[in-house]
């Protein structure tokens, strides 16, 4: 029968994925090696060992232990009243985009990790955390469906999502903890900014018709190729 992890182990392991983080977010994570890392995690590089077979599953469990965050982010909100409907749409989508700004300015170099560096992780480990950005984005552009239902029928919902995605992925590199705007200050801008847009853009009967799903049932998400977090098809 296989031994149980302790919590002590947990704890040294989540305390490595933070230092590794930072390292990958500030150095770059093709200049990060396992004695750096292993240095700034202020272990020895042959317990860092113990806990990793090399510095590609520290980077795995950063990205995916992240974005599994955000689905669970996600959830919650769907799960709160009011349901998801035309009436309640708005109010869904103005609680997850501060929710995700909230997220993204307690877990800064974890965030700059996942839309910077996934790519650099093999196709076996790369997949898992692709697909559960692809779940966010999904989830994202039912939200928004919900909000403008005209959307649904063209091919414009999953663009119109990652606009948003656009909006708010990036702040980290111009927003900053000490200037005039925090990222809750921010999170009502960005919903009025998007909605406005999208309220726009369903009035734009030109852009609807071009760009409407022909003869076609709406599809489902699960069935189209799904954008990730950093825009990436999978």
């Amino acid at each position: 029968m296989a031994r149980r992890r302790g919590e002590s182990f947990e704890q040294q392991r989540n305390e490595i994925l933070e230092k590794a983080a930072m390292l990958f977010a500030e150095a770059g994570f093709h200049a990060a090696s396992m004695a750096s890392l292993a240095q700034a995690c202020g272990v020895s590089k042959a317990l860092l060992y113990h806990y990793y077979q090399d510095k590609e599953h520290i980077l795995f469990d950063v990205a995916l232990s992240y974005v599994e965050r955000l689905v669970a982010i996600v959830e919650e909100e769907l799960g709160r009243e009011p349901p998801l409907g035309p009436a309640g749409a708005g109010v869904v989508l103005d609680r997850l985009i501060a929710r995700f700004l909230e997220e993204y300015r307690h877990s800064q170099y974890r965030h700059i990790v996942l839309v910077q560096d996934v790519k650099h992780l093999p196709e076996p480990l790369r997949e898992p955390v692709l697909e559960k950005q692809r779940q966010v984005v999904r989830a994202f552009a039912g939200v928004i469906a919900a909000l403008e239902p005209e959307l649904a029928a063209t091919a414009l919902l999953k663009p119109v999502t990652m606009v948003l995605f656009g909006m708010i992925n990036w702040t980290f590199t111009w927003l900053r903890p000490d200037g005039p705007l925090s990222y809750r200050d921010m999170a009502p801008i960005v919903t009025t900014m998007f909605m406005a847009g999208v309220h726009a853009l369903v009035k734009r009967e030109d852009l609807l018709q071009r760009f409407a799903i022909e003869s076609k049932p709406v599809r489902d998400p699960d069935e189209a190729v799904v954008p990730t977090l950093q825009g990436e098809k999978g």
